[in-house]
């Protein structure tokens, strides 16, 4: 890719020594960490109890898909230790960089969007809006929080999420100071959709290809553990930044972070949510909304690792509103090897993840699957082209003589729209 220094331009072969030899030192690093008694150990369910929920992902071994996605529920010590409590299966801490004096948060800076309820019930949250930036704490602070957690948790995966500006040097120091904690892998962002994007932070950067190839390349020649890019789904076609991040030395992608969006304005006042001293600026939108189209940009990411990096072990971590186990069943059907939940946590809590685990165990019980690589990518196949849906329909109809719905646009009438629109519904 243009843009690229030459010390980045490693054949094929040597980028695959080099990630072997990345996952290799991991591995055993990890190896050495995890010689706990089974007894101390936090599960979800004992062994032999229902299906297989544990994961390996490039060379992590979790006991269960569910991951703290980055963002309030892993912002220090005492919440990770509370989330590594109750038994997911790892904790992505929320976004660090060198310098958190720049970082300064105001508040309120959530908005919900809540649908519609009968009188006397509470309405449900299906919408969510943060105006919240990275990591407000000092970096030393939190690099001691993150190794303590790796002392008392050694055979926990615990994930460093970061972000620097367009610098070398800058990422450079990040790695080596995270590393020396004992993280399992790192996250990185390059995909915040509000703050600083004047310093080609965040979703700046993983909206440039060219500067995401140069920085990527800079990360994976100095980080020895596995890296996964953090994709924003504000962009045209997602596989772009994803291969490039792949092709980079990448061990894997997540996807999505969240959705640049206005949650709308207070009609009372007219002024806009979330508001701060009656002022607002555009934030990220998550919660259960944001799943449909999360599951697109999944789908088509696991599309293209599937054509382009077959066989090498590259991984993709799912993310946007997940709040049950059929919703993450949905994220492994199209490819995820983990799922990431962070409003669900702050919605429902860190005991959340129970009743995840429970769900997705009753899923592969039906399924009759037992363990999740049984039913990992098995969707994908059933999309194809509209062309070919046409072509389909067509040979059904000769066998079935059956149509569903309207024929054609001129058999719409005013007066029986709405029953016509349901006789052309699937779900």
């Amino acid at each position: 890719m243009a843009g690229l220094t030459n010390t980045l331009r490693l054949g094929a072969l040597d980028q695959a020594v080099a990630g072997s030899l990345k996952l290799y030192n991991h591995s055993q690093q990890h190896n050495q960490r995890c010689r706990l008694p089974r007894s101390q150990r936090v599960m979800v369910r004992a062994a032999g109890e229902g299906p297989d929920l544990s994961v390996t992902v490039n060379g992590l071994k979790l006991p269960n898909p569910f991951v703290i996605g980055s963002g309030p529920p892993g912002t220090n010590y005492t919440v990770m230790k509370r989330a590594f409590d109750e038994g997911w299966g790892g904790v992505i801490a929320k976004t660090v960089s060198l310098d958190s004096s720049k970082v300064v948060n105001v508040t309120p800076r959530y908005a919900r969007l809540k649908a519609s309820a009968a009188s006397g019930t509470k309405a449900e949250v299906i919408g969510w809006q943060n105006i919240e930036l990275i990591s407000d704490r000092p970096f030393e602070t939190m690099l001691a929080e993150m190794k303590q957690l790796k002392e008392e948790y050694p055979d926990r995966i615990l994930i460093a999420s970061i972000m620097e500006e367009y610098n070398r040097d800058a990422w450079e120091e990040i790695i080596e100071r995270v590393e020396e904690t004992g993280v399992d892998a790192f996250e990185i962002n390059f995909s915040c959709p509000h703050g600083m994007p004047e310093r080609k932070m965040g979703m700046a950067m993983g909206q440039d290809c060219t500067v995401l190839g140069e920085v990527c390349g800079w990360i994976n020649a100095k980080a020895t553990i596995p890296v996964w890019a953090k994709m924003t789904p504000n962009i045209t076609d997602i596989t772009q930044p994803a291969r490039t991040a792949l092709n980079a030395g990448c061990e894997g992608v997540a996807a999505i972070n969240t959705i640049t969006s206005v949650m709308g304005i207070n009609l009372d006042t007219l002024r806009p949510e979330p508001c701060v001293e009656g002022y607002s600026t555009p934030g990220g939108y998550s919660c259960k909304a944001v799943r449909p189209i999360a599951l697109a940009k999944v789908m088509s990411i696991a599309q293209m690792m599937k054509a382009e990096f077959p066989g090498q072990g590259k991984s993709l971590s799912g993310i946007g509103g997940v709040e049950t186990g059929n919703h993450a069943a949905e994220f492994i059907l199209l490819g995820a090897s983990t799922v990431q939940v962070c409003t669900g946590v702050m919605l429902h809590g860190y005991g959340h993840v129970k009743t995840l685990c429970t769900e997705l165990q009753a899923f592969m019980d039906k399924h009759g699957f037992t363990s999740i690589e049984d039913f990992r990518g098995a969707s994908l196949e059933y999309f194809t082209t509209h062309t070919d849906l046409v072509q389909r329909q067509k040979a059904a109809y000769e066998i079935k003589k059956v149509r569903k719905g309207l024929a054609s646009d001129k058999d719409w009438t005013g007066e029986g729209f709405v029953k016509e629109t349901e006789t052309m519904v699937s779900n």
